[in-house]
């Protein structure tokens, strides 16, 4: 079977609008990372060899590198949401008829739903972590791509808090207390700073070019 993140744009967009739960939100939301590091990457690369912005060539470059590594990180995320989802799935359909086959059966929903959380955890941390890197080169890339950094900003909060829903989601059904706790409180950090990254980011945007 074909990788999601391989698929053509409208073939992805048909496959998600379907009554598949997979692509859902969790993929979607590494979509949004992939699609925030693209566009940083953009950014560098219409900044890199213009001499209006030599004295930023190796930081540049530099930073498309980042860009990239994340893009490819992103687009395999696409499909490991998905792999994390059908995972709670078939952990679901195990047989429940012997009280063996239902611990059993508890055990391997338990430890397939950590990972569904992990997962999109795991997607918000890089996406959180890429801001920076955006909101840098949005303020010294090429200011004529500057708006299509801060989309690039936009599309990382929302990888961050989409995928925190995921997290959150999940977390609901596990039993480990103290793990929940740990990633509840990852969570709400996580969210809180992603939004004030971005507005940081906007205002910037208003009151410096926009104004």
């Amino acid at each position: 079977m074909k990788l999601l993140s391989e698929l053509p744009v409208k073939e992805f967009l048909l496959v998600t609008a379907g009554d598949d739960p997979v692509p859902g939100g969790g993929s979607v939301s590494a979509l949004c990372g992939a699609l925030s590091a693209a566009l940083g990457q953009m950014v560098t690369n219409l900044t890199i060899g213009r001499k209006k912005y030599a004295d930023q060539e190796e930081s540049m470059k530099e930073m498309a590198v980042v860009f990239n590594s994340y893009l490819d990180e992103f687009a395999l995320d696409i499909d490991k949401d998905s792999d994390a989802y059908d995972a709670v799935f078939s952990a679901y359909k195990l047989p429940k008829e012997t009280e063996e086959e239902k611990a059993v059966r508890s055990q391997k929903i338990q430890e397939a739903t950590k990972i569904a959380a992990e997962v999109p955890l795991q997607v918000a941390q890089k996406a959180y972590k890429l801001m920076d890197f955006i909101s840098m080169v949005a303020k010294t890339g090429n200011q004529n791509a500057v708006t299509d950094a801060c989309v690039a900003m936009m599309c990382a909060r929302t990888a961050v808090l989409g995928a925190l829903l995921n997290v959150r989601i999940n977390l609901s059904s596990l039993k480990d207390s103290e793990y929940v706790e740990h990633l509840k409180k990852e969570s709400d950090f996580l969210e809180t700073k992603a939004i004030e990254k971005e507005q940081q980011l906007l205002h910037w945007l208003h009151k410096t070019i926009l104004s």
